[in-house]
């Protein structure tokens, strides 16, 4: 757990930005007011978190999920945000399945190059030998036409 309440606080970068978002423009919050949003910000989470653990530990797992945290919510009297959160826990899920389907595709693209290029190899090595093969047959007939041009000086001589 942490060793000082302060490491508990939220960022003071992403308060600020929560806060500039929620608020119009030419709006200012003075640093108090931000501290002390920031305080409350964290008392909540820690809360939530609580009582999320509370249904997790009902259900003997140990493992907080989605569902914990929406019954936590209701536990809390916190029923009017349930339709935010869960439709925004839908555009998570639904951006999770696209990035997940995306990388699946992109293993697929690759594994597809890799054989590709394993099969041009293979299509190269086989020319190779094959041209190799048709080098040698000259060359062993070459060879014997010479050893028959020496035999014939030989038979002159």
């Amino acid at each position: 757990m942490a060793e000082r309440p302060e490491d508990l606080n939220l960022p003071n970068a992403v308060i600020t930005r929560i806060i500039k978002e929620a608020l119009p423009d030419g709006v200012n919050v003075s640093k108090e007011a931000r501290r002390a949003i920031s305080q409350a910000a964290s008392v909540f989470v820690l809360y939530a978190t609580s009582c999320s653990n509370n249904f997790a530990m009902k259900a003997k797992r140990k493992t907080l999920n989605a569902g914990d945290v929406l019954a936590a919510m209701e536990e809390m009297e916190f029923e009017r945000f349930l339709e935010p959160l869960r439709e925004a826990l839908e555009v998570y899920k639904t951006g999770q399945k696209g990035k997940k389907e995306v990388s699946e595709q992109k293993r697929k693209d690759k594994e597809k190059k890799a054989d590709s290029e394993n099969d041009k190899s293979r299509e190269e090595e086989e020319e190779e030998e094959e041209e190799r093969m048709e080098e040698e047959p000259e060359a062993e007939n070459d060879a014997e036409e010479e050893e028959e041009e020496e035999e014939e000086e030989e038979v002159e001589n």
